[in-house]
């Protein structure tokens, strides 16, 4: 279980992520929601431990993660929001480069990497450089990337872009059989209707702070809303968004 203790993080006093508690088990999907700066992003990569958090505290399977950083990150797997990458490598060299930092054995390392580009569809491609790959390209190389070493924890923050639809659904099949093989999967997307198909159960964060935290469904009673975008509209929308759209559509037709 990954679990979450009053985490806050502050940046020049400001706080981005504000006393933020949930767990994500395993064998589940978690959807990590909130409007762009509510401190999605910051909080995954609290999770990751690549930055520091103010306060609170992160558990791994009840141990806390700063305790063996090196172990709890062997058991992470985690696609970023920006697809950084070294362009000099080729798709082929950069996933064998993976897979050498997390110790597999060179002829299991090859299967995996040959395997993932035929399925992803990243074969052919495989010695181009990812300097001339699309953005859906580098996603997938991204995605085998943090799969490679059959993690336990696997954290998507916004896993789905510059996809194209038949591999963001896929990947969708592919977050659901993750979970159903007792993995822990947290992922953040803006797609509301890809969130509400997947996930058991999802958290909401407005302005730093968790909103909502249950089952979709136990939501969708609590709250008497039929849809996940509704109940996000409520909770973590701040502007009416249907006049908001008539005063755009009014102001390009004045």
């Amino acid at each position: 279980m990954l679990e979450l203790r009053r985490v806050s993080k502050h940046f020049s006093g400001i706080p981005a992520v504000d006393d933020v508690s949930f767990s994500a088990l395993p064998g589940q999907v978690t959807g990590y929601l909130g409007p762009n700066g509510s401190g999605k992003s910051t909080t995954i990569k609290m999770i990751t431990a690549l930055i520091e958090m103010t306060s609170g505290q992160i558990f791994f399977d009840g141990k806390l993660i700063d305790d063996d950083l090196v172990s709890y990150k062997r058991r992470m797997g985690y696609v970023p929001e920006e697809p950084h990458l070294y362009n000099h490598l080729s798709g082929a060299e950069y996933l064998t480069m993976v897979a050498d930092l997390r110790g597999l054995a060179p002829r299991l390392a090859g299967e995996r990497i040959d395997g993932m580009l035929r399925l992803l569809s990243l074969y052919d491609d495989r010695h181009a450089g990812i300097a001339g790959y699309s953005k859906g390209m580098r996603q997938k190389i991204l995605i085998a990337a943090a799969l490679m070493h059959n993690p336990d924890l696997v954290l998507l923050d916004e896993p789905f872009s510059g996809l194209d639809v038949g591999s963001a659904l896929v990947l969708r099949s592919l977050i659901t059989e993750l979970a159903l093989r007792g993995k822990i999967v947290l992922f953040s997307s803006h797609e509301l209707d890809t969130v509400e198909r997947i996930s058991n159960r999802v958290v909401i964060l407005h302005h730093g702070k968790v909103v909502a935290d249950d089952s979709i469904e136990r939501l969708r009673t609590l709250m008497e809303l039929p849809t996940l975008e509704a109940i996000f509209s409520q909770l973590a929308v701040e502007h009416d968004t249907d006049s908001m759209a008539r005063q755009l559509a009014d102001l390009i037709h004045a």
